[in-house]
């Protein structure tokens, strides 16, 4: 296939069509254009792509057609999501293409208090098309004989690699032995590590295989870092943002304590930013999502969880305020940038002890990401010698002011010419 290639050409319902029109969708990713007509023909798959590059659409949009279509309406598809935020997602996509088709769904996960799960109970026992349930929430609503899962004709793992990080392997196959044998799996993973391979070899039966830039950035993302000490962090991001140069951007640190330091600091400087962690209630969670993703709210704070649960197009930076200890973490997290084709600026903060981290992760992405050199005024900055620092080593000697060779003058939150 070839990227001429329109939605039109699948034959859709001309209602999923119109539901497509009317959300602006034109023309079709890679991963859409391959797992598309897999999907139609009825083949299990697994799937490998970086995100942002529309797999949530690439198995939406042929299980709606398929849904609109059945001769007899009952629970069709479970699509199973690492975390709440990557559910309700889903869900709003569901309700966003299906909104010409009559197709109901409901998002189903923990969190939140009584009331909720009384919602969802009541929602689930009137009966919808789609369900997207996290595990954990999924397996109680199993067990309280809410839900059954007879008739399920579709099954989705979406971002698989994430649900396997988080000890999901038993609670997964726990869930599956609920489905019939006969039905359509397809699983969907930013990276492809054995043990989803061994997932897949459990689970699907002779399923066509995708795989798209896998562990890649997308292209569009302009990658840079600083090698910083930890006190030097905090004003180099107010140095970053004071311009107004970013109007979206999300700042990522490793630890829900750093988090919520960096909330008080911004609020502070005067910056329109917010923290998302686990202390603040879901409601307060979800308002704070509704408002980056409405453009009200320009920074957003957060753990990893954010880097696969949150899907907003028009983020122009990502800040790594800690190096992530995962190197596909780093892909997920600048990931957030530069989706749909678009570009966008990731910027990493290493600090001595990291150094070997972040030497891993450029090892995994093929290529050295450019180190700018600190403002006037921060003082001298640790030398990036990662071949030569121990990760549980102290604090390095300063440069002496000179700039480490091969690092540009310029700092990499200027603009290029």
């Amino acid at each position: 296939m070839t990227n001429t290639l329109a939605f039109s050409d699948f034959n859709f319902d001309a209602r999923l069509n119109d539901g497509l029109a009317s959300m602006g969708y034109n023309n079709p990713t890679p991963i859409q254009q391959q797992a598309i007509p897999a999907i139609l023909q009825k083949r299990d798959l697994i799937a490998c792509a970086q995100t942002g590059t529309g797999k949530t659409a690439a198995y939406l949009l042929p299980i709606l057609n398929n849904i609109i279509h059945a001769q007899k309406r009952h629970l069709n598809t479970l699509v199973i999501a690492p975390t709440r935020e990557l559910a309700q997602q889903i869900d709003q996509q569901v309700e966003g293409f299906g909104y010409f088709l009559g197709v109901s769904s409901i998002a189903v996960y923990g969190g939140g208090d009584g009331v909720i799960w009384e919602q969802q109970k009541r929602a689930l026992e009137s009966g919808v098309d789609i369900i997207i349930a996290t595990p954990g929430r999924l397996i109680a609503q199993l067990a309280s004989g809410v839900i059954k899962l007879d008739h399920v004709e579709h099954l989705v793992l979406d971002e698989a690699d994430r649900m396997l990080d988080m000890g999901f392997y038993e609670d997964i196959i726990r869930i599956i032995k609920y489905l019939p044998e006969k039905r359509q799996t397809l699983l969907f993973s930013a990276t492809m590590p054995p043990k989803i391979r061994a997932l897949a070899n459990r689970i699907l039966i002779n399923p066509a295989e995708i795989n798209i830039a896998i562990s890649k950035p997308a292209e569009g993302i302009l990658q840079q870092a600083y090698s910083v000490y930890d006190e030097q962090k905090e004003k180099l991001i107010q140095n970053i943002l004071k311009d107004g140069k970013y109007p979206s951007a999300i700042i990522f640190a490793s630890t829900k304590e750093n988090v919520k330091k960096l909330d008080r600091t911004l609020r502070k400087l005067g910056l329109e930013a917010k923290a998302i962690h686990s202390d603040l209630e879901q409601a307060e969670r979800e308002s704070i999502l509704r408002e980056f993703k409405n453009k009200q709210l320009s920074i957003l704070i957060g753990t990893d969880v954010l880097s696969r649960g949150i899907d907003v197009e028009g983020i122009s930076l990502v800040i790594n305020f800690d190096v992530p200890p995962d190197p596909e973490d780093y892909i997920h997290r600048i990931g957030r940038t530069a989706r749909a084709d678009t570009t966008g600026t990731a910027i990493t903060f290493i600090n001595p002890l990291d150094q070997r981290k972040f030497q891993r992760i450029e090892n995994l992405i093929g290529r050295e990401v450019e180190k700018g050199v600190l403002p006037e005024g921060f003082g001298e900055a640790p030398v990036y010698s990662p071949s030569t620092q121990k990760e549980s080593s102290g604090r390095k000697p300063f440069n002496k002011g000179r700039r480490p060779q091969g690092q540009p003058r310029q700092g990499p939150h200027q603009k290029r010419h």
